[in-house]
């Protein structure tokens, strides 16, 4: 009997001690992927490098990636809460938030010094030639302050021409069919309309400084995942430069995941920004500053009745996550 006892005891100190273990050591909850939506800008596409070659994972976070043509969609699905991030130019973020004031940008992902251009109809030879004429912008958005600026240069204004609303993708063909004589647009669609007879008529090149995409999270998101954003970073960061360096290898990564033809991706008219940039971007002293031109976008979008109110700049953007946590 006393054997018996013995044992009993010895089984509930085990089974105690076994559960007091497990109860110590609870199961770490995984927590769901980064949902981040992009366009189909060549800027934007590091985040493929970075999925397909592990730079993600390997920084610490899981992130399902979704690319999307229409930039229009893009941003509904946004604004709907379907997405923790987004890729947007700065005039488009700028418009965004007044419509999403909870949302803030983390970094600057790339530069347009040539990629972005206005191509037109082959009888439309000069900037000067488009007045009277109908030009595709994606109005609302940075686009229309590019081709404003684009005018700006032959002393035209928005009301010396047509504006006709129009997103990238669409300028090829409207192009084509006469439905416009010029439009802004990039590649891939860029190579469609040249096919089509179309020439470059003006480009970023000619106004540095003015269109950078960045990251965008809705600041709950930052709130609650500080660390997953922060691996975002580096991971973007580290296949930025990957690209750069292997550029036959990238393009062949993008052009298999998004079933692009290769040809149609070039980092040419595109800087990727690395962390130094970013860290002078994100400086308000900075003379150049996304500050400065966030300035100049909000100006002309409440000019233009797009905003009703100028947005508290500093508030937007979240240079924390570009420099070593506190």
């Amino acid at each position: 009997m006393l054997k018996l006892l013995e044992y009993l005891s010895i089984f509930i100190i085990t089974t105690y001690l076994l559960f007091a273990c497990n109860a110590s050591a609870p199961t770490k909850l995984k927590r769901p992927p980064l949902r981040v939506v992009f366009g189909y800008f060549v800027g934007e596409f590091p985040g493929i490098v970075a999925q397909e070659k592990g730079f993600f994972k390997a920084q610490g976070v899981d992130v399902e990636l979704i690319y999307n043509r229409s930039v229009q969609l893009e941003r509904a699905n946004f604004s709907a809460g379907k997405y923790d991030g987004i890729s947007a130019s700065l005039g488009s973020f700028i418009i965004l938030s007044s419509t999403n004031p909870n949302i803030q940008s983390v970094m600057v992902i790339d530069e347009s010094i040539g990629a972005d251009v206005v191509v037109a109809q082959s009888e439309i030879k000069t900037v000067s030639d488009l007045k009277g004429k109908k030009l595709g912008a994606n109005l609302g958005s940075f686009s229309e302050v590019f081709v404003t600026e684009m005018l700006k240069t032959a002393k035209l204004t928005n009301d010396d021409v047509n504006l006709v609303k129009l997103e990238a993708l669409d300028i090829p063909q409207r192009l084509k069919n006469n439905v416009i004589q010029a439009g802004h647009t990039w590649e891939p669609h860029l190579s469609e309309a040249i096919k089509s007879g179309g020439h470059i008529l003006f480009s970023s090149k000619q106004t540095l400084g003015l269109i950078l995409d960045m990251i965008v999270f809705r600041c709950e998101t930052i709130r609650d995942r500080p660390e997953d954003i922060r691996a975002f970073v580096r991971g973007w960061l580290q296949a930025a430069a990957y690209w750069k360096a292997n550029v036959t290898e990238g393009n062949a990564i993008i052009s298999k995941a998004l079933k692009i033809p290769s040809n149609t991706l070039s980092l040419e008219g595109v800087d990727l920004t690395d962390l130094a940039e970013n860290q002078k971007l994100f400086q308000s002293s900075n003379p150049n500053s996304i500050y400065k031109t966030a300035k100049i976008y909000t100006d002309f979008f409440i000019r233009s009745g797009n905003m009703t109110r100028i947005p508290e700049l500093k508030s937007l953007f979240n240079s924390s996550f570009l420099n070593p946590p506190s």
